[in-house]
Order: C-alpha cells, then sequence, then structure tokens
C-alpha cells in the first residue's frame, strides 16, 4: 500500500501522545512533534524522496533515528515502537485525544488517577463529578469536557484540506493511467477548496466496458467496499476517508461535474434557473424536453441558462449567482498572481533552513521578494529574537542582498502582541524594519471585548503592517479567539496596515467570509506561508485557494504587488 505524508504524520502524532501518556523524556515526545510538523509543511511524498535515494537527514528535525523509523513505516507500513506502545497502552486511550481541550497530560491523569480508558468511561467520570477532584482540572474543565465530549460525539470526521490532497491526488494518478479513461476530476468539496473535506467524490469520463470500476475497488489503498455497480462505487480508504466515483459518457461529463461539485445549495439554486426557463438540468445534462441541449463542459451548462462560468470556489449559492447574472463576477486571485511571501523563519528562531536556502527556495517558487520575519524575545521557547540579534540578522540580511540575484530579502520580525496590545519590541529596533507582523501568541481566552481592544491597540502603533493569522485558529485543534473582527478591519482601513491569509493548512486563517468583508472594506490581505522551512511555500496554493473561496482578486492581495508597488504601503512611517 503507498504510504503519504499524512500516514507518517499519525504515527509520529500517536507515538509522541502515548510517550507523553507515560511520562517520557520530554526531549524525546519533542522529537516526534517535529518530526510529525516536518511533514506536515512537506510538498514532497517521503515515500518518493525514499525511492529517490534522497537522505532523510536533510529533512528539518530528522536524524538517523527517525530517519530509519520514516523508511521502516514506508517498506512495512507500520512501525515497531508504536506497536510495543499499543500494547503497554490500551489503544483505547489515544481517542480521548481526538476530545478538544484534553491534551496527553490531562489524558495522562484521567488514565493513572481514574483508569479512564475510553471516551464513554471519561463521559462517565464527568458526569458523575469525579474528574473535577483531580490536580489541575476543576469544575469549570469538568464542564467543559462534557460539553466537548457531546460535540465529538456528534460530528462526522473531516479531513484537513492537505491531508485529502495526498490521497486524492495520489488516486486520480492512478485512475487517469487505465486505459480507456479520457478525464479524471476530484470534484465535491474539495474542489470548491472547503478548508476540510467530509469524503472524496471522484468523476471520470471513460469509454464503454471500461475496467475503471475494477480497477478502483482492487486499488491498494482501498480498505472496504460499500458499494460496486457499472458506473459508480463507493469504498472506505484505509486513511478512514470515504470515496465515491462515478463513471459517465464524454457527452455528461460537464453537467456530472457540476452536479458533483456542488454546493447542494448552489445546484439547487441553478435548477431552479432552468426550470423558469421550461429547462431541466441533472447530471446528465440539461434537457429541454428529452433534448439533450448542454452537458460536455460545464461552461455549456451556464451558457444554457444564461450566467458566465462560475468557479468552483464560489459555487455556495453566497450571491455568487446573482453577480454572474449582473456581470460582476470577481476574476478570482491565481497563484502565479503572488510575486512575494512576507511572513517567513528561518533556524535564528524555529525554523529549519538558513536565510540563502528560504532565499533561493522562494525564487524557485517564482517569487520576488520575501520577508524574513522571526519571532520575537517573548516566545524564548523558540528562542525568540531580542533586539540585538534582530539587529544582527538584518545585517545579515543586507550582506546577502547583495549577493542574491532575482529575488530580494526583507527585513521583518513577528513580533508579540503582548496582553495589553503593547508590541514585545522598542520603537527603535521597529522603525529599522521593512515590515512589523504583529501576532498573538497567548491569551487565546480573553473576553471578546478585551482580545478586540489588544488588537486595536497593536494596530494603532505606528510601526505596525500586518496581522498575522488574525483569528489565531489551528484546524481541529484550537477554535478561533473571540474578536470583532469588523472592528479591526475598520482599524485596519483607517491605519493603513493589513491582514493577513494564513496559507498553513493547519490554519488558513482568515476565513472566507472575513476576506470577504476586508475586501468590500478596502483593506488589503496578503497571502502568506509562514514558512519554517523551504518545503513550507507549496502551501501557497492552499491560501490562494481560501482566498478565491473569499471573493478575492489580484487587486485584492497585498503581494501581488511588484517589490517597487510595495515598499511605499508598508513603509508609511519611514
Amino acid at each position: 500500500m503507498p504510504i503519504h505524508n499524512a500516514d507518517i504524520i499519525a504515527i509520529f502524532e500517536e507515538i509522541a501522545d502515548l510517550l507523553e501518556i507515560q511520562g517520557a523524556n520530554p526531549f524525546r515526545i519533542r522529537a516526534y512533534h517535529n518530526a510529525a510538523l516536518t511533514f506536515s509543511r512537506l510538498s514532497e511524498e517521503a515515500s518518493l524522496l525514499v525511492k529517490n535515494g534522497v537522505n532523510l537527514t536533510k529533512l528539518p528535525g530528522i536524524g538517523e533515528d527517525l530517519a530509519g523509523k520514516i523508511r521502516e513505516i514506508i517498506s512495512t507500513g507500520h512501525c515497531a515502537l508504536l506497536d510495543r506502545l499499543h500494547k503497554e497502552v490500551p489503544p483505547a486511550v489515544t481517542e480521548l485525544l481526538k476530545i478538544p481541550g484534553l491534551g496527553p497530560k490531562r489524558v495522562k491523569a484521567v488514565y493513572h488517577e481514574l483508569d479512564v480508558q475510553t471516551v464513554e468511561q471519561l463521559y462517565r467520570a464527568a458526569r458523575d463529578k469525579r474528574i473535577r477532584t483531580l490536580p489541575g482540572f476543576g469544575e469549570k474543565m469538568e464542564h467543559n469536557i462534557l460539553r466537548a465530549i457531546e460535540i465529538h460525539s456528534s460530528q462526522t470526521r473531516r479531513y484537513k484540506l492537505v491531508m485529502a490532497s495526498q490521497y486524492a491526488e495520489s488516486l486520480q494518478t492512478y485512475l487517469a493511467k487505465i486505459p480507456g479513461v479520457a478525464q479524471v476530476t476530484v470534484a465535491g468539496s474539495f474542489r470548491r477548496m472547503r478548508e476540510t473535506v467530509g469524503d472524496l467524490d471522484i468523476l471520470v469520463s471513460a469509454k464503454p466496458k471500461s475496467a475503471v470500476i475494477h480497477q478502483f475497488i482492487i486499488y491498494d489503498e482501498v480498505n472496504k467496499v460499500l458499494s460496486s455497480g457499472p458506473t459508480r462505487a463507493s469504498v472506505i480508504l484505509k486513511c478512514g476517508i470515504q470515496t465515491d466515483l462515478r463513471v459517465v459518457a464524454p457527452d455528461e461529463y460537464g453537467s456530472a461535474l457540476l452536479y458533483f461539485t456542488g454546493s447542494k445549495a448552489h445546484n439547487i439554486a441553478i435548477r431552479r434557473i432552468a426550470q423558469k426557463m421550461g429547462l431541466k438540468i441533472n447530471e446528465y445534462g440539461i434537457f429541454r424536453g428529452k433534448v439533450r441541449i448542454a452537458g460536455i463542459t460545464e461552461e455549456s451548462i451556464y451558457q444554457a441558462i444564461g450566467l458566465p462560468y462560475i468557479p468552483p470556489e464560489l459555487r455556495e449559492n453566497h450571491g455568487e449567482i446573482e453577480m454572474a447574472r449582473a456581470g460582476k463576477l470577481p476574476k478570482l486571485v491565481e497563484l502565479d498572481d503572488l510575486c512575494g511571501d512576507l511572513h517567513a523563519h528561518t533556524r535564528a528562531t524555529d525554523g529549519h533552513n538558513t536565510l540563502r536556502e528560504m532565499a533561493n527556495a522562494a525564487k524557485s517558487c517564482g517569487l520576488k521578494y520575501l520577508a524574513i520575519t522571526e519571532h520575537s524575545k517573548k516566545l524564548a521557547m523558540v528562542h525568540g529574537l531580542d533586539p540585538s540579534h534582530l539587529l544582527k540578522q538584518c545585517d545579515e540580511i543586507d550582506q546577502l542582498n547583495t549577493e542574491l540575484q532575482g529575488i530580494v530579502l526583507l527585513k521583518g520580525i513577528e513580533v508579540d502582541i503582548l496582553e495589553n496590545g503593547d508590541l514585545d519590541l522598542p520603537d527603535a529596533v521597529l522603525s529599522q524594519l521593512d515590515i512589523v507582523v504583529g501576532a498573538i501568541h497567548s491569551k487565546f481566552d480573553l473576553s471578546r471585548s478585551k482580545q478586540t481592544s489588544r488588537i486595536l491597540h497593536a494596530m494603532e502603533h505606528p510601526y505596525f503592517t500586518l496581522l498575522a493569522h488574525p483569528t489565531g485558529r489551528l484546524i481541529g485543534k484550537r477554535e478561533p479567539y473571540d474578536v470583532d473582527m469588523l472592528r479591526i478591519i475598520h482599524m485596519a482601513r483607517e491605519y493603513q496596515c493589513f491582514l493577513e491569509l494564513n496559507a498553513h493548512p493547519d490554519r488558513l486563517d482568515l476565513l472566507d467570509t472575513y476576506c470577504q468583508m476586508a475586501k468590500d472594506e478596502g483593506v488589503l490581505i496578503c497571502i502568506n506561508s509562514d514558512a519554517h522551512s523551504t518545503f513550507d511555500f507549496a502551501n501557497l496554493r492552499f491560501g490562494v485557494g481560501q482566498a478565491r473561496r473569499g471573493w478575492l482578486e489580484k487587486q485584492n492581495v497585498l503581494n501581488t504587488r511588484s517589490l517597487t508597488e510595495l515598499r511605499p504601503l508598508i513603509q508609511k512611517n519611514q
């Protein structure tokens, strides 16, 4: 079975969690978390790196021991260390880690002190008011655990876009090689670039009597076949994602693609327009009576009902049809529109590569400029820079810029926004930078008014340029902190600063709805990778997908400007 980066991530994260539950050495635990983080940012499949003889120890945070385990996972599909840990700690205990707010330390406490091994046992312990008796828990924590379990139990599992892409794109490549197959598209919420994906919908155009269905259900990564017929099949992949395949004739492909891309609300609205025109739309085409008048392409379907083509990212029935009818659909931003990236780290703090390596990697992705924005001193755990070390790096950047060709490094900082809204470094230092990226890394639980005031105060600072990951969310791990985003957008407009759309797949922060709000208010969004290694620039595609869902056009995105156009915008106080 092919091994994807997501499989390696899952194994390393589980090893780290089980080690923490056991009370293992913190440095050993962190090594596995860091290795998982490396693979979450890796654009290339580790299996291909091994196949091509690449030295895995060149990857950030990967030593000989971890490299050996990676090769073991790729060759066998499992890890002996994890197998051993499963014998020492009941496997069900790891299910407790899926409850929001219940990390390894708390799982360790309920496991050792209350012999809680399953989610059901945890629920009973909380219901019976036994959890509040544990040190560091209390009545409020007990209530939060009860609520989190109830929410968790009612939710259908969803997968981050980056994880789904590894399985979807691999399967798409496999299907495209089958004789008789003309086209393969991954449709559904994946094609609409939703932040998370519940399942995969794959559409194939193929010649009659092709072997697509058979080849699909015997695919190496299929765990269970739910159904199989002449033109459709449904399976569960070994990673847990349900994947549905539909095979159609070439003259039905456009209509089927529109239908299976969705959203449901968009499709209903399209059908209503057709009905008013005396037409019928379904997955087989658009019909006048029994005569099919369109269906080969999506464009032909839209054209038949008097609309221009609507990009998949906009198909949520959030006004796109009215705008299409009025001829006012946005020309959405493209990945190739990006000229630079204004948020990146090196090994001077928690990054894994040098200034030169990051510059060359950005250049190879077609970027013309890159801002180096290390963490500030408040984040001691990642070796945040104090004034003297930051100024030293500025000198290094100036020197390197005399040697680089085709790309320019900008001097910056990702400065902590303190609880009172002050910035973590003095003005005398901030004034010497090209860009100041403000970020919240603590006190996520402040009230709405306090959190909003904190950010507004920071944005008033004369050297503040850009608000990083504005809601602080980590998809599936941490909810956004509570802020009045409209007030923040208004402040950004008043003080001529900008909001980031952080492209890391764990964040995709700013939300698409907030992107639309910023666009309406004339506030520019900056699509940044938040790169911590040379591999991370590949994540910009996910940020662009989120920007497109937020209706952003090239002119709405700060870093589509050339460096000459950018400088006056980011240096308004210099």
